[in-house]
């Protein structure tokens, strides 16, 4: 984890928090709308990024990372330095972060989301 997020000049304690609320670390983790691996990808988003058999590939730890990795490059460079709208997107989509004038969505998932990554990301870093 840590030197992929060394690759993508990502902070690995913000790595490891997404990975802990979307997976519990699990690289086999399948979530009820499709969402696979350590840090929940979606294969669409998957492919986007260029991966050609996301269903397969996805739950490769580093692959996973990757992309996610990869995706939050993006969004940080649509969203700026704004941690919440970066993640907001990574739950919900960037379009719909967008939708509602570059706020949190009004979804209860999103808001929860958001919440509970920022939490877990303070508390690994001592803030919380």
């Amino acid at each position: 984890m840590h030197s992929v997020a060394e690759n993508y000049n990502i902070d690995p304690l913000l790595l490891h928090a997404i990975a802990h609320v979307e997976s519990r670390h699990d690289p086999q983790a399948v979530s009820p709308a499709g969402a696979l691996g350590l840090m929940q990808v979606m294969p669409t988003t998957a492919r986007r990024f260029g991966v050609n058999d996301p269903e397969r590939e996805l739950h490769d730890p580093r692959v996973n990372l990757e992309v996610s990795s990869i995706y939050l490059k993006k969004l940080q460079g649509l969203f700026g330095n704004d941690l919440r709208l970066v993640l907001a997107a990574y739950n919900a989509g960037e379009n719909a972060v967008i939708k509602y004038g570059r706020q949190i969505p009004p979804y209860r998932e999103t808001q929860a989301y958001v919440r509970d990554v920022m939490g877990h990301y303070m508390k690994l870093k001592g803030l919380h």
